[in-house]
């Protein structure tokens, strides 16, 4: 697979971030667009013929969309972009989205600088399309705020955003350093007025620090995304904590949306002496595998910190750690993301993502729209969101109840090594 060529992303659009970085962006097949609006227009539709996942492009007679989009007249770019985005619309796949040249830009900004804005990975929910918070971004103005995964946005500075997409909310989300927008949040019943100062944002991949639980020294690691740096990253922290004398480690993919597929595959690697660790397949059935081989740094005991928020890359990571009983999964359904995106840039500085392949777990698992079962269910009561929210502090110590489930576990899988060395990580649930 090409390290770069291919991503995955939960969101359809990003507020200040879009986990579409760091890839090999495929320059436009010719220019002129300024000149003939319509030229875009096909360019996109070509790729999409060429390259998307579903050969039957979700029961949509694509032929008969290209004849309609190449009978109009467009005198704007405004009017190719809506018409692209009306089109990429019949096929029902909120990954697959065009972008203008703004929202291009954007995305292609590298994920180990700074970002300017809230701080939130968007989404649309399956059933509804209402705006999903798929994740606020660690320490961003919208995580200090109080947002959270899966808060649904109703409200962006007075605008209702019944019937809107999330490129629309981007646009009205985004804005210069200090200045505020209102979102109303959905949060169960309750409805939720969160006004944010748009703000400078540092992106840091991986922390890591080491706990001593009781006497045990558990290398605790947070991955935040799969940027194209991150498995470097990881790497360094393995290699630290390991050196620091780490006797267990927490892996907290809580939160985290994903990014690149090839990221994943490389940070499984660090854990997974042998086994497969994803396989993707394309429209034509063609299958491709990435497995291990045989360089990880360490097989000391292993949980991971999972929930609603954990998507794509984390669930490509969690799904090949469960698969090969290397670690046990603790906290609640990932999100359910099972689509990898190519993105290709157009003529006139915009760009498309398309949908090109499903991704399955070594055992065969299709997770899209179901997401990973933990080994150890452990829910945060609407108390505990609260106190963790208000005092960031608390989060991966015993106070964290989905910590310290897995500290008890790491507990019992060091107990049973000293017992039995030969012993598996922990259970495995097959789903």
């Amino acid at each position: 697979m090409n390290k770069r060529g291919f991503v995955l992303s939960t969101t359809a659009s990003v507020a200040a971030l879009v986990t579409l970085v760091g890839v090999q962006i495929a320059a436009p097949s010719w220019a002129g667009f300024r000149s003939n609006p319509k030229e875009v227009v096909d360019e996109a539709w070509q790729i999409i013929n060429r390259e998307y996942v579903d050969g039957d492009f979700n029961n949509v007679d694509w032929e008969q969309t290209r004849r309609d989009l190449l009978a109009r007249d467009y005198t704007t770019e405004e009017e190719a972009y809506n018409a692209i985005r009306d089109a990429l619309g019949e096929l029902d796949d909120p990954y697959t989205r065009f972008m203008d040249p703004e929202q291009f830009a954007s995305m292609q900004i590298d994920t180990s600088g700074e970002l300017t804005g809230v701080g939130i990975q968007l989404g649309a929910e399956e059933e509804t399309g209402r705006l999903l918070v798929v994740s606020p971004i660690e320490d961003s103005p919208a995580f200090e705020a109080g947002v959270q995964s899966q808060d649904i946005i109703i409200g962006i500075d007075g605008t209702d955003t019944e019937g809107m997409d999330v490129n629309g909310a981007v646009n009205l989300i985004r804005g210069e350093i200090g200045s505020t927008v209102v979102l109303t949040i959905l949060r169960g019943e309750e409805e939720i007025d969160f006004e944010i100062t748009r703000d400078r944002i540092e992106l840091q991949a991986v922390r890591y620090e080491t706990h001593n639980e009781n006497g045990d020294l558990v290398g605790y690691i947070r991955l935040t995304q799969f940027s194209a740096n991150a498995s470097e990253k990881m790497r360094a922290a393995i290699k630290d904590l390991e050196v620091q004398g780490a006797v267990a480690y927490i892996l907290d993919l809580r939160g985290n949306p994903g990014g690149l597929l090839y990221s994943s595959a490389e940070i499984a690697r660090l854990f997974l002496n042998e086994g497969g660790i994803v396989s993707t397949i394309n429209r034509q059935g063609v299958q491709d595998s990435i497995s291990a081989n045989g360089r990880a740094l360490t097989d000391k005991p292993l949980t991971v910190l999972v929930d609603g928020g954990s998507a794509s890359a984390s669930e490509i990571l969690a799904g090949a750690l469960q698969d090969n009983h290397r670690a046990v999964l603790v906290g609640t359904q990932t999100f359910g993301k099972g689509l990898v995106q190519s993105v290709h840039a157009l003529s006139g500085d915009s760009g498309l993502a398309v949908t090109i392949a499903r991704y399955h777990t070594p055992s065969g698992r299709d997770i899209d729209h179901k997401g990973i079962a933990p080994d150890i269910v452990t829910e945060l009561s609407e108390a505990d969101l609260e106190r963790l929210s208000s005092d960031r502090d608390l989060v991966a110590t015993l106070a964290d109840p989905q910590y310290a489930a897995a500290v008890q576990n790491l507990k019992l899988q060091l107990a049973s090594r000293t017992a039995q060395p030969q012993a598996l990580a922990g259970p495995h649930n097959a789903n």
